[in-house]
């Protein structure tokens, strides 16, 4: 079984004052046998430097790394039986597609009929038959990440290493390449990590998603749990887009239950919901963070049930008609926040607008320590 699992893993790197930097923090994560995991955080987070740890092209500081039940610490890249698919994808420009994808099958010594049956099937795979006769100068940017991502089908290795591999595509031939690559991972049922920054391609692509912050991991979970069930501050704020609404404010307790108050003038109140007032009653009177998806903030005039402890009066900012949806950025005081509404709402600039926040869904967020409370 192809199971990858990293064990108090940590690599460091020495400043520039000599100090020392962990890029990579004590992470434990094990990846499972076919599994399509995505390791997802913004840039300097640790993540393809735990790729390259796993791939053995960085030397661990601390730590294991174990691939089919064997500690592969001190073996050398090219016995780890991986293949690794870069942001760059490399090929050799003197080489022919067919010529590409054959040389590493070349190297290990494989016999020609191997050769040509391997390259024949990663061609009819990826849609590349008809231009493996051509160099790279005479394909297309889509067509040279295919060769790349079949010169590593090739090699039939245990896991799949894929760092950042879309992210020199156009918008329109990314979608198409995330695309075939969870069709490739569904035809293959193979082991593969998955490295982006980009949270639209981890949602749509993980079996299940890591989030990194910091050289730390902040959550592992699958992508519908990670989006409605965000561990802290940082995975709510990074798992989304528009990204999740945030408000300070202060858990009141009147004759009416719990309440959220805003800080800051005018500062607005909203009941909290009568599901989430147990797990909140130890704040009453202490500092918490309101956490608000974009989805979840509606026009009045088109929401259902809509009452008065869950409505805030704003103003209309910017407008963003995205065909379905329409996108509202809104300010109250002097807090800005986006809703995502009905495709044909549209408001003048600086109109007030009533628009009902869903406390069904709110997120609570403890200041201190980040750590979700509630939602």
């Amino acid at each position: 079984m192809a199971r990858v699992v990293l064990e108090n893993l940590t690599k460091s790197f020495k400043g520039s004052r000599q100090e020392t930097v962990d890029a990579v923090r004590d992470l434990n994560l094990t990846v499972e046998d076919k599994e399509l995991l995505v390791l997802v955080g913004p840039s300097g987070c640790g993540k393809t430097t735990t790729l390259r740890l796993i791939a053995g092209l960085e030397e661990v500081s601390n730590g294991t790394i174990s691939i089919d039940g064997q500690v592969v610490n001190d073996i050398a890249p090219k016995e780890r039986d991986i293949a690794m698919v870069f942001q760059h994808h490399a090929l050799y420009p003197h080489m022919t597609a067919r010529e590409n994808l054959a040389f590493g099958l070349k190297l290990r010594k494989h016999s020609r009929a191997e050769i040509t049956q391997r390259v024949g099937e990663a061609a009819e795979m990826l849609g590349l038959a008809d231009c493996l006769d051509r160099r790279p100068e005479a394909l297309s940017g889509g067509q040279r990440q295919r060769v790349a991502l079949g010169r590593a089908l090739v090699r039939k290795p245990k896991v799949f290493l894929f760092d950042e591999p879309l992210s020199n595509l156009d918008a329109q031939m990314r979608v198409q390449m995330r695309r075939e690559i969870a069709q490739l991972h569904t035809r293959l049922a193979a082991t593969m990590i998955y490295v982006t920054h980009d949270q639209v391609e981890a949602l749509t692509l993980g079996d299940r998603i890591a989030v990194m912050r910091g050289g730390a991991l902040q959550q592992v979970a699958g992508p519908m749990d990670l989006y409605r069930r965000p561990a802290n501050l940082f995975v709510a704020g990074f798992i989304g887009s528009p990204p999740m609404n945030f408000f300070q404010g202060t858990i009141v307790s009147d004759a009416g239950g719990l309440s959220f108050q805003e800080e800051g003038a005018p500062g607005f109140r909203l009941r909290v919901d009568g599901e989430m007032s147990p797990r909140l009653a130890g704040f009453a009177g202490k500092k918490v963070a309101l956490g608000m998806r974009p989805e979840h903030i509606a026009e009045k005039a088109g929401a259902d049930e809509a009452s008065a402890g869950e409505t805030i009066e704003a103003l209309a900012g910017v407008v963003e008609p995205m065909g379905p949806e329409t996108f509202l950025y809104a300010a109250n005081g002097s807090h800005s926040f986006a809703a995502r509404l009905r495709a044909d709402f549209r408001v003048a600039a600086q109109q007030k607008v009533s628009l009902v926040f869903d406390m069904r869904q709110a997120h609570f967020f403890d200041p201190a320590t980040e750590m979700a409370i509630a939602g």
